[in-house]
């Protein structure tokens, strides 16, 4: 992660929100990232509905893993918790935070890497143990720590830059996330900030599981024109005098389109992905008209984005396990030895 703090100085006329705060309070360190890099688009954008939002950054937690997503919380909420695990862990260590204190809104931020391969396992159980989190995946086709080969979401068909072709269908993440019981589930571009924001926002304040899978093109190594997350490679420039490698600047792609339409998104290598956007007639409460709503897309070329499905009724593992309210750092000597008399009912419950 990087720790290089940005410049303190703000304009003496910036807006506050609700809590008296500007926009500078929620910013991170400057961020390390590739030039035009999808993943800084997300921090911005997480940026904007937390302090929209008027969320307290010292009651966020924010959690990740290993790979360029998950330098993501380094760049938002400076002034949060923050906890950067080992690869494909990130799930484990969000659910033994959200157990001990309940009362923070917690953020995983996590890639297609991170959650789609070596991760896998954990993320279908923190799925189905209903943890009350928002968690995200920056999903960009590619191992970008490693070079660039084809992830576990690249599509059947695509190419790595050395000409490697997936033989394999992909893993769809906002599926899955379905199948295996989350209640809030959405998928978004990282440079349509009108969609993704009021869906983080959304996300945020959800009770229960809320995953939303965010397409966050990669500038570096998803390269190819048969890619559907794809940029052209730009890893061929380097000075001889030593082995560096030079990551031209590009300009960040964004986009805007109403409920109900497509859009066609032109990569700077000419490459194209095709977006569908829901309309208001689309019925999110429908498990199976979701899972049928993305494959009948998914077979088309297309991929469908905004708010797939949502459940507001489900209980999240606080309420099935029966947790205590206090965060354990504050719980005292009585709470947890309440004496004879409580342990003797506890046992007549076993006679």
């Amino acid at each position: 992660m990087s720790y290089i703090s940005k410049p303190k100085f703000t304009h003496p006329e910036m807006s506050t929100n609700d809590l008296g705060l500007t926009r500078r309070d929620y910013e991170g360190t400057l961020t390390t990232l590739c030039g035009g890099c999808g993943h800084d688009s997300i921090s911005a954008a997480i940026i904007q509905a937390a302090s929209g939002m008027s969320l307290e950054p010292h009651r966020v937690a924010k959690i990740s893993g290993i790979g360029c997503s998950s330098k993501i919380p380094s760049y938002f909420l400076n002034k949060s918790h923050g906890f950067n695990s080992v690869h494909g862990r990130m799930p484990s260590v969000a659910t033994g935070a959200n157990i001990a204190n309940k009362n923070l809104h917690y953020v995983g931020i996590s890639g297609d890497g991170d959650s789609a391969s070596i991760g896998l396992g954990q993320f279908c159980h923190i799925v189905r143990r209903r943890i009350n989190m928002l968690y995200i995946v920056a999903n960009n086709g590619t191992y970008g720590l490693t070079k660039g080969q084809l992830s576990a979401t690249a599509d059947l068909g695509s190419t790595t830059k050395s000409g490697e072709e997936s033989q394999f269908d992909n893993i769809d993440m906002a599926t899955l996330a379905i199948e295996l019981g989350a209640s809030f589930v959405a998928r978004s571009f990282s440079g349509d900030k009108e969609q993704l924001i009021p869906l983080l926002q959304a996300g945020l304040t959800h009770k229960g599981f809320a995953f939303i899978d965010i397409v966050s093109p990669c500038v570096t190594f998803n390269n190819t024109d048969a890619s559907a997350h794809g940029y052209k490679n730009t890893w061929e420039n380097y000075i001889a005098l030593s082995a560096l490698d030079f990551v031209p600047m590009r300009k960040e792609i964004t986009t805007s389109y109403a409920a109900g339409k497509e859009k066609e998104i032109t990569l700077h290598d000419g490459s194209v992905i095709h977006l569908h956007k829901t309309n208001g007639n689309y019925d999110p409460y429908d498990k199976e008209n979701a899972l049928h709503h993305i494959n009948q897309h998914k077979k088309q070329g297309k991929i469908a984005t905004g708010l797939l499905y949502i459940n507001q009724s489900t209980s999240d593992l606080h309420e099935l396990q029966d947790t205590v309210d206090k965060p354990f750092n504050s719980l005292n000597s009585h709470d947890l030895c309440p004496g004879n008399e409580a342990l003797s009912d506890i046992n007549n419950t076993f006679r």
